[in-house]
């Protein structure tokens, strides 16, 4: 098997990792330094934004990871230089993934305690900077959690939401050389996302694997049953991403409480090919699945996806039954939140170079560079070493 399709043994293995930089984060600095340090760290999927600079900065960041294989490898990571696969997220309707946060800083008033500032995890939210001139939200930092909108004393804060324009984005977005592409819908919408999938259908061929991320709602095993009839046969995977409480999972343990109960639900329905968490996962989200017996063993036999060993191929049809485990779990919020301070440091270095027009990239400071795969690693070694065992 090629180092190409390592992400797919790791579904089959359940124990696939995937990194979600935010489908509206925009920040590239932190897309490709997130994209780097995950990679070095073992991720097998890097979700990020479908806007064609961030898409270059994240394969900027996946390039310069392959470079850095036997450095990883000397330091006692188990990275081999494979490449994660590259996956685009697309809407086919509003949805709070595809937001982001606005207002007005002279409708502030002075003696605010800007409590927005401080509970944005995205550190988005500025005021007076010197770096972006300006007060206000940070567009391209923010990816539209929304805990800024209540807490708010003078409730001026809004968000302003983007769908998908699926005859524009779609030639644009699937010909940068994408690996797979994750589609949000909710239960409801299978007009809208019919209308995104006759737009994707010339590429969809190509991809290594596709995603449907969908909320939980009354019908939902019915709509998801609709939107397999409609996309079946693909010649790729296909993971059915369970948004249990999108965006929470740096909020505490609680979160991770909702992505399982989703994952279950979905894991019960017994739909062809793969469940993942997401939306409220954190570092209490394995040690939950593990305690519940919902991640398999090592060595336990999962569905296979083509030939008797069970080897991946770009041809290979979907498991006709699914394994009654979860596949693999993706991480956002916390996952970026994990790397904050690093970042932060790489940004203040950033700053004091303002004069020299020099951009600091992460592994050009080989000190935060460890200490980013190391904390990476931290969270990407905890379904892994379901497998090594």
């Amino acid at each position: 098997m090629t180092d190409l399709f390592v992400p797919l043994q790791s579904l089959k293995q359940g124990d696939w990792f995937k990194l979600i930089c935010g489908a509206s984060f925009q920040h590239l600095p932190a897309v490709r330094s997130l994209t780097l340090a995950y990679t070095l760290a073992g991720a097998d999927c890097i979700d990020v934004a479908a806007d064609p600079a961030v898409i270059a900065a994240a394969q900027s960041g996946l390039q310069a990871a392959k470079s850095l294989a036997k450095d990883a490898q000397k330091r006692g990571f188990d990275y081999k230089g494979n490449l994660p696969f590259l996956m685009v997220s697309l809407n086919d309707g509003e949805d709070p993934h595809f937001r982001k946060a606005e207002f007005n800083p002279h409708e502030c008033p002075t003696d605010c305690p800007r409590p927005c500032e401080r509970i944005c995890p995205a550190q988005a939210i500025v005021f007076d900077s010197i770096k972006e001139d300006f007060s206000g939200v940070v567009s391209e930092k923010c990816y539209g959690c929304g805990r800024c909108i209540p807490i708010c004393p003078y409730s001026i804060i809004y968000t302003a939401s983007y769908v998908t324009t699926p005859g524009a984005i779609a030639p644009l977005v699937m010909s940068t050389g994408v690996d797979a592409v994750e589609i949000h819908t909710q239960v409801g919408r299978f007009a809208e996302f019919e209308r995104l999938w006759q737009a994707i259908s010339p590429w969809v061929d190509k991809l290594k694997l596709l995603a449907i991320s969908c909320p939980d709602g009354e019908g939902m095993i019915d709509y998801l049953r609709a939107l397999y009839d409609r996309i079946a046969p693909l010649k790729g995977a296909l993971i059915w991403q369970t948004d249990g409480r999108p965006m929470s999972g740096d909020i505490g343990d609680g979160t991770t409480i909702a992505a399982v109960k989703l994952g279950q639900k979905v894991l019960a329905a017994k739909l062809p090919g793969y469940v993942q968490l997401a939306g409220g996962t954190n570092k209490y989200t394995v040690a939950k699945l593990k305690a519940m017996g919902l991640l398999k063993e090592a060595g336990e036999q999962g569905s296979r996806g083509a030939g008797e060993k069970g080897e991946f191929s770009s041809s290979a049809p979907l498991p006709v039954c699914p394994s009654a485990s979860i596949a693999g779990v993706a991480y956002g919020s916390y996952a970026r939140v994990l790397l904050s301070p690093i970042l932060e440091q790489l940004e203040n270095k950033e700053v004091s170079n303002t004069n020299m027009k020099a951009t600091v990239r992460l592994e050009e400071d080989e000190v935060l560079l460890w200490q980013a795969v190391e904390l990476a690693h931290s969270l990407v070694s905890q379904i892994k070493s379901q497998q090594e065992r």
